[in-house]
């Protein structure tokens, strides 16, 4: 009895973990699955430093892709970073915090590793608005391989997929997720496939696994294959997302889908592309439709199109998911934000954060009309995130999982010099597009810090006009204090300061509830924290008390709901007879501060335009008072 039962066990285990591959292969692979679309395209088409179709060429180019496929993804990202998960979870913004959350980073290497986490996020940033621009672009141009007909209609039946994918954002992905994983599959077969066709014809593309072909191409040519190196790096381009997406997966579904469909097909089509363009150097004008017979042209522009649309739901979702923990982590102001479905918490929406998503992705496809102008605006900013990935990692593997220098500096050294080699060569795009992300970045990146350095400015103004409570708890706690029926929850951010909302409660309605809860919401650098570590309670008098409530980056904030725990803690509140009390502030910049008056208005303008409190804690509308302050920085 007790083998049946580990056997069934075993295998529900293991049915899961296939379950889960399947998944994974939609939205964690959908970038880096769609590649094949542009990537050896871009290296022997390239308008500017195109790599002529010779064989020697040929072969060192799929030598160079199939070599750094195996460093970068499957040593680096499959079986060293996915180890430096923060409690499961992936991402640049959950390794800073599992970074920051060492107590011997402290200092200037703190604020270093803030920094470059923000960096990094912000670069993503611009990835985000990149990838579903180039690959839907990308697939829809193989209608103009069936016929020029279509050559005019290529820009608005892209923008059409385009609008119609952010569009059903706000409606939830999950009934679209159920199809991702059985689709990418289909599209990962065909990959293979139609790769196979054409190695089996030239079966001497498979001498390009040998590395003696990629030094011998980089040692002939070394301007030439340092150029070529910035478009070999497309076919990298969606590594970053098995990291970032492990919290939905896991590492072991995301390593059997690698190694079991992906790594397999993206090489088989590589190869072939390599083999047709040897035995025809005219498909260089698109060599991945161009392997395909006529008669399935069409459907297999309708497959790459939806594998396109899922390589950019999965970015799209990304997008949402860093800037909810960006959020959280206090980097970015409060926004809208939005559950579309009850059973997974992964899938939300951010309006504001999808529209302006649009209006980015529209204006890239009209300013660059085609994937192989898209192509030099894209590899940068990855190659940027690549390289905080790396340091970050180095960090982790010497503090937490105890490696030693003489390992980890060749290890770590060797992916950043490999790391900084695709930067190099990638920064000869800037000026042909590769300046996009770059500054788009930038304005991320810029936001972010004055958002962060403004709010440590507006703390610090408040700090000076605050009262310590302890010693206003003793002065006010006398028989004459009037006291009215029910509790008083005032959410304020410093538990040792009396918070301004309370103290404005006691000047205008002079009146205390019979309990009074100043409540702190702290957010730790940890996904998700357990509902029994959830709430703290201490007793400061008979109706005082300090609560604590501790969210992880990735849980949503309900304080309503987190507040229930009090009662096994020696508060009991009712919810219909509670009141919240909240101070809003109104920030008014000012000429010789401590941040640059520019920063300081675009500061106070984040800060007005940010979703109230209320809103982002649950707080129930009819229940919530709000006191103004005035503040001048």
């Amino acid at each position: 009895m007790l083998q049946r039962h580990l056997f069934m066990s075993h295998e529900t285990e293991k049915d899961r973990t296939a379950v889960l591959a399947l998944a994974a292969l939609g939205v964690v692979y959908g970038d880096i699955g769609t590649s094949p679309l542009y990537a050896l395209k871009e290296v022997f088409g390239n308008v500017h430093h195109p790599v002529p179709i010779t064989v020697a060429n040929v072969l060192g180019i799929l030598s160079l892709v199939f070599w750094s496929l195996i460093v970068v993804v499957s040593f680096k990202y499959v079986g060293l970073i996915l180890r430096a998960d923060n409690k499961g979870e992936g991402g640049i913004m959950a390794l800073m915090a599992r970074v920051l959350s060492d107590k011997g980073i402290t200092g200037r290497t703190r604020q270093a590793v803030i920094l470059l986490g923000l960096f990094g996020a912000a670069l993503f940033y611009g990835d985000g608005l990149i990838t579903p621009a180039i690959s839907v672009l990308s697939a829809v141009e193989g209608l103009e391989v069936a016929t020029p007909v279509f050559t005019p209609y290529i820009v608005p039946i892209t923008l059409g997929i385009l609008v119609a994918l952010f569009w059903i954002q706000s409606h939830g992905t999950a009934k679209v997720g159920i199809a991702f994983g059985p689709v990418t599959c289909v599209w990962f077969f065909a990959l293979g496939a139609l790769g196979a066709v054409q190695i089996a014809d030239h079966p001497g593309i498979l001498a390009a696994l040998l590395p003696q072909h990629a030094l011998a191409f980089l040692v002939a040519d070394p301007a030439l294959g340092f150029l070529a190196m910035g478009s070999v790096f497309l076919a990298l381009t969606g590594a970053e997302a098995l990291y970032a997406d492990m919290g939905h997966f896991g590492r072991r579904p995301i390593r059997l889908a690698w190694f079991g469909m992906v790594l397999p097909s993206l090489l088989l089509n590589y190869f072939g592309q390599g083999a047709l363009l040897l035995a025809d150097p005219a498909t260089i004008r698109n060599p991945f439709y161009l392997m395909a017979p006529d008669w399935l042209l069409l459907p297999l522009v309708g497959l790459a199109t939806a594998a396109t649309v899922i390589a950019s739901q999965a970015v799209i979702t990304g997008v949402y998911s860093i800037t909810q923990q960006a959020i959280q982590l206090g980097y970015a102001p409060r926004m809208e934000l939005q559950h579309t479905s009850s059973r997974q918490m992964g899938q939300i929406y951010m309006p504001g954060v999808n529209w302006l998503m649009l209006l980015g992705v529209v204006a890239l496809v009209l300013a660059f009309k085609s994937s192989t102008n898209l192509a030099a605006a894209y590899g940068i900013a990855v190659t940027g995130t690549m390289i905080i990935t790396t340091l970050f990692a180095y960090i982790v593997a010497r503090r937490q999982w105890g490696w030693r220098r003489r390992l980890a500096m060749p290890v770590f050294g060797a992916l950043l010099a490999l790391d900084l080699t695709f930067l190099a060569a990638n920064s000869t795009k800037i000026f042909e597009g590769g300046w996009f992300p770059l500054v788009f970045g930038g304005v991320v990146y810029l936001l972010l810090t004055t958002w962060k350095a403004g709010r440590k400015l507006l703390h610090e103004k408040l700090d000076t006009q605050a009262l310590f409570l302890r010693e206003f708890i003793v002065g006010i706690e006398t028989p004459d204090t009037i006291s009215v029926p029910g509790t008083a929850v005032f959410m304020t951010p410093y538990p040792e300061h009396v918070p301004h909302a309370l103290l404005h409660n006691l000047k205008h309605n002079k009146v205390l509830h019979q309990q009074v809860a100043l409540v702190t919401v702290t957010v730790e650098s940890e996904p998700r924290v357990p509902e029994a570590q959830r709430v703290t309670v201490e007793l400061l008098s008979r109706r005082f008390y300090s609560v604590g409530i501790h969210f992880g980056f990735m849980d949503t904030p309900d304080v309503p709901s987190a507040l229930e725990g009090c009662a096994q803690q020696g508060l009991a509140m009712d919810r219909m007879t509670t009141s919240y009390f909240l101070g809003r502030e109104t920030v008014v910049p000012r000429v010789g501060a401590a941040m640059p008056y520019w920063r300081e208005a675009l500061f106070a303008t984040l800060y007005r335009n940010a979703r109230t409190a209320a809103d982002f804690f649950g707080l129930p509308p009819n229940q919530v008072v709000e006191l103004g302050t005035r503040v001048t920085l």
